[in-house]
């Protein structure tokens, strides 16, 4: 028999209400679906029921109210691009940066080459129109 088919029993002092079961547990099925490991044993398989078993078990932590405005707010801060580009850098030191010097020498060239070679092409073009 599915959890969802039973009463729901449930610790009113950490939970506030059914709503708040249901959205915390729909987060903790997008992390189960994403690969996380269930942290209860269930003969369940769908994410959906081990989630709300796990939440109603109180196996995970959650915030609510203002810890959880405030955690938000942090979580907003955080720059992870600025971090990849960081540990990038640490992990490849200055051979990266050596590497992109020769690139963009290389397709500077590159760039005025074709653009040499576009003003040839159109200058012949135009040295026939006007022999005609």
């Amino acid at each position: 028999m599915d959890i969802i088919s039973l009463p729901i029993e449930y610790d009113h002092n950490k939970i506030d209400g059914k709503f708040r079961i249901i959205a915390i547990a729909v987060q903790r099925a997008k992390e189960l679906a994403a690969g996380a490991n269930p942290k209860v044993k269930t003969k369940a398989r769908k994410v959906s029921t081990i989630s709300l078993e796990e939440t109603i078990s109180n196996t995970i932590e959650f915030l609510t109210g203002e810890s959880a405005n405030k955690a938000k707010e942090e979580a907003k801060k955080f720059d992870y691009r600025k971090l990849l580009e960081e540990k990038k850098k640490e992990i490849s030191g200055e051979d990266l940066t050596e590497f992109e010097k020769d690139l963009k020498v290389y397709l500077h060239e590159k760039e005025v080459m074709d653009k040499k070679a576009l003003e040839g092409l159109f200058s012949e073009k135009r040295e026939e129109g006007a022999k005609e």
